[in-house]
């Protein structure tokens, strides 16, 4: 037997309203962030000078008991001496779909600030007007809100891949 017309109709609007009212999943419970580099990646010759830019690399594994659907990171970088102001942004959809207990493939994002110098680049690292650099980063799933996962030192080494 098959129900049509607006039986049917309520029976297909009560199965998606049932899956849709499954509890939203606290990424900073359920998301387990695993950062496997961070440095300064060598963004080549910009107007005759080398250009570093402050780059993080890393993995999200889903530790929750939902799939997340449409799961989005955004990142953004503040040098330490101005954690209050933005010094770059990147962002990624991390995956359409992260099961319970998948992992990402890896994600790197990059600044498109950084440091300009005529010195060799890892003299710019050494000079003494260097000012390291963080990245915060920020979850989100389907229609949910921002969920900030950390706050990660950007490590003082050259990244030239």
């Amino acid at each position: 037997m098959r129900a049509s017309g607006p039986l049917g109709a309520l029976i297909g609007l009560s199965i998606l309203s049932a899956a849709a009212c499954s509890p939203p999943v606290d990424l900073t419970k359920g998301l387990q962030i695993n950062v496997t580099s961070t440095g300064w990646f060598d963004a080549g010759i910009v107007e005759g000078k080398n250009k570093l830019v402050p780059s993080l690399s890393f993995t999200l594994k889903n530790i929750s008991d939902e799939t997340l659907r449409t799961l989005q990171v955004n990142v953004v970088f503040h040098r330490v001496q101005d954690p209050g102001s933005e010094w770059g942004n990147g962002f990624s959809t991390a995956a359409q779909a992260l099961a319970p207990g998948a992992t990402t493939s890896p994600l790197t994002i990059r600044s498109q600030l950084g440091y300009t110098g005529t010195e060799a680049r890892v003299e710019m690292l050494k000079n003494s007007h260097f000012v390291d650099a963080v990245v915060d980063v920020f979850a989100k799933y389907g229609s949910t809100q921002w969920a900030r996962l950390g706050e990660y030192p950007i490590s003082r080494q050259l990244i030239v891949r």
